[in-house]
């Protein structure tokens, strides 16, 4: 199946860095070439961090390119130093494999799985003796060439573990592995991976004399320099169980103007042409394009349906950027009424009428309970900086309570700031 899917992955901002600016687009282009990307379950649940290998893994598979998808439960026994300024907790086995089958289930919902291969690396790493390992691969690196890696620099000035320094040699190890045993011959990762990726480069051509290719991704971080799918409340998960697909939708929606054109582009697949068109609107007409960004990613990740119900539940509490429809896109938001919204679909928390009794509930507790704040300390701030709301009426005194008249029909809404809402349900 031959295509330019390079181009467009080059047209998306995908790129970074590669070992072979010719090879990889020709390889690519032809199709049916099989490459990798790896995931590390250090958690049960991916973040919106992930998400950006995962899109490249959908464009390349859409171009007949099969991708094998890894899970690390192995490699996440030991922990990668890449980008961190210090070290994981280390896990116990039995919840790395609970994480790895939670986060293959995720990868499965974004991936074709009828056209992809999965692979958990403990199958060979977790059986290998490490004399045997020590005498077959570790010979094969040079300390002082590891050394130089930007992600072992960096960890050298804050401690470094040996355990953490084998990190290198493990993920290289992987790449030979799926090179000889389903003949991949293209690893893809995040632009802190290189150093990890050139060792697995290296080593396939080393044991087996074969080609092997690298290719990064930027990594993402917003106008602040943050790293990308962070906030107030922590990250930004998958799973809804973490972060509820309201709060996701929202996430995308209180994007910055100034990224917008970057996010539709790795996070959506509206055309190239159009994203452009929808990224130059002014505001307020900007903030179409951040529906239409928000609709799209959190359907990628839960569904239509869910993306319907999130995007009509926050157009009926903050109302619609184009409730005309006079902006025109390719996505499926368009054929959505603007009439079927429903506030029953904010993010609900349900609560006890016993807690307001009397004196009422204090309203740092609620809002921390809720999953608004963090704790207690971080809703006194946003008390204190103005950016509490019970049914639209701003929280100046954090030692407020939340009474039964406050409710309408059992129930209230409670903000932080404008966006981040809980719908509050009185139960007897």
């Amino acid at each position: 199946m031959a295509s330019n899917c390079f181009s467009e992955l080059k047209d998306r901002n995908f790129i970074y860095q590669t070992t072979d600016d010719e090879k990889i687009p020709e390889i690519l282009n032809k199709g049916k070439n099989i490459f990798y990307a790896g995931f590390d379950p250090t958690a049960d649940s991916l973040h919106v961090g992930h998400l950006l290998p995962v899109m490249a893994i959908r464009h390349l598979q859409s171009a007949g390119n099969i991708p094998i998808v890894l899970v690390g439960g192995a490699t996440a026994l030991v922990g990668d130093p890449s980008g961190k300024q210090e070290a994981r907790p280390i896990m116990s086995k039995d919840k790395v494999a609970e994480n790895a089958a939670a986060i293959k289930k995720q990868l499965a919902s974004f991936i074709d799985t009828s056209n992809a291969i999965f692979v958990n690396n403990a199958d060979w790493f977790c059986n290998m003796l490490y004399i045997d390992f020590l005498r077959d691969v570790g010979h094969r690196f040079s300390v002082n060439k590891m050394l130089t890696a930007e992600s072992v620099k960096l960890r050298l000035e804050t401690g470094l573990s040996f355990l953490e320094f084998n990190y290198m040699l493990l993920q290289a190890y992987d790449f030979y592995i799926l090179n000889k045993e389903h003949r991949c011959t293209l690893q893809i990762g995040g632009q802190d991976q290189w150093g990890n990726i050139v060792a697995g480069v290296d080593l396939v051509r080393r044991m087996s004399s074969n080609e092997a290719y690298g290719m990064t991704m930027p990594l993402l971080t917003n106008d602040s320099g943050e790293k990308f799918g962070k906030t107030v409340a922590g990250a930004v998960w998958l799973d809804p169980k973490r972060t509820s697909i309201f709060d996701y939708y929202q996430f995308w929606r209180n994007t910055d103007d100034s990224q917008v054109e970057k996010l539709l582009k790795y996070f959506t697949v509206l055309p190239v042409e159009e994203i452009e068109r929808l990224a130059s609107l002014q505001a307020p007409a900007i903030n179409r394009a951040k529906e239409i960004l928000a609709f799209e990613a959190t359907k990628l990740a839960h569904g239509q349906e869910a993306a319907t119900k999130a995007y009509l539940a926050a157009c009926s509490k903050f109302g619609y950027s184009d409730p005309k429809g006079e902006i025109e896109t390719s996505s499926s938001i368009k054929s959505i009424s603007a009439d079927t919204g429903s506030i029953a679909d904010l993010p609900t928390y349900k609560v006890s009428s016993a807690n307001f009794a009397d004196k009422g509930m204090w309203i740092v507790k609620l809002m921390t309970e809720s999953g608004l704040c963090t704790s207690s300390s971080d809703a006194r701030r946003l008390i204190k900086g103005g950016g509490a709301y019970v049914n639209d009426t701003r929280i100046s005194d954090e030692n407020a309570t939340v009474r039964k008249e406050d409710f309408s029909k059992n129930a209230l809404i409670l903000k932080a700031g404008k966006k981040n809402v809980r719908r509050i349900v009185l139960e007897e």
